[in-house]
């Protein structure tokens, strides 16, 4: 199973309207195109994914389980997880979060059903 990078855009995330950053789909996609990750690392862009208090949440779904990340914002983040998911085509379980990721990883105890994506890429 490739791992998945599950970025929320649902009913908080990226909504401009309750002061959230806007999630910056057309950047993912144009870099997964450019470093050809999709054979590797899945890209989903989601609905709502549940902790809506955390704003801005992506999942990196590994092998190893879920890392969970809350309070993206900017474009600087987003290409931590460009840079993360580069990082594990080639190194796998031993790949590596930025410091500034790292910051962001919280974790769900709940269940949660990932909403049918709204774009795989």
């Amino acid at each position: 199973m490739a791992p998945n990078v599950i970025v929320c855009n649902g009913c908080c995330c990226g909504n401009l309207e309750k002061g959230h950053d806007k999630v910056p789909i057309e950047l993912l996609e144009n870099e997964w195109e450019r470093h050809g990750l999709k054979e590797n690392v899945t890209l989903k862009i989601s609905g709502c994914l549940g902790p809506c208090s955390m704003r801005n949440v992506a999942i990196l779904d590994t092998l190893e389980g879920p890392i969970w990340l809350g309070g993206l914002s900017g474009e600087g983040h987003y290409r931590g997880i460009v840079d993360w998911a580069l990082d594990y085509t080639t190194n796998g379980s031993d790949s590596s979060l930025s410091e500034t990721l790292q910051q962001l990883i919280f974790e769900r105890t709940q269940n949660f059903k990932i909403q049918e994506p709204r774009r795989n890429f």
